[in-house]
């Protein structure tokens, strides 16, 4: 399984965990089976408030997961739409939440736990 967590700066599973997926300089992937580590510059780093392109962000590449800190609605509909679930972290770092993805402990984000112009309870405040 190939999970995807955004970064603001890569230092492989080392990186901490970035609170906002549309913001994201990068994503750094891991392959769960092999561990491979590769890395994503955010192909949509500059969108407009609120219209973030997932896709486009992860410039096409292909991911069973996120794992984030905060992302919005649209972002979250967006994956989901493509098959791809999307994580609370409760680690710090990717190493840490690898751990605890492969136990089933993170917690999947619905569109109510979504952050909405950057309001209480977000985790990018």
């Amino acid at each position: 399984m190939r999970v995807c967590f955004p970064v603001q700066d890569n230092q492989g599973i080392e990186s901490t965990v970035y609170n906002h997926f549309g913001s994201a300089p990068a994503f750094i992937v891991v392959n769960t089976a092999t561990k491979e580590v590769s890395t994503i510059n955010n192909g949509d780093l500059h969108h407009t408030h609120g219209a973030c392109n997932p896709m486009k962000a992860l410039s096409g590449e292909n991911v069973n997961a996120i794992v984030v800190g905060g992302i919005g609605a649209g972002a979250l509909s967006g994956l989901n739409r493509l098959g791809i679930t999307v994580y609370r972290a409760q680690g710090q770092t990717i190493k840490e939440n690898i751990v605890l993805f492969e136990k089933s402990q993170l917690p999947i984000l619905t569109p109510q736990q979504c952050c909405g112009g950057h309001t209480e309870g977000c985790a990018h405040n």
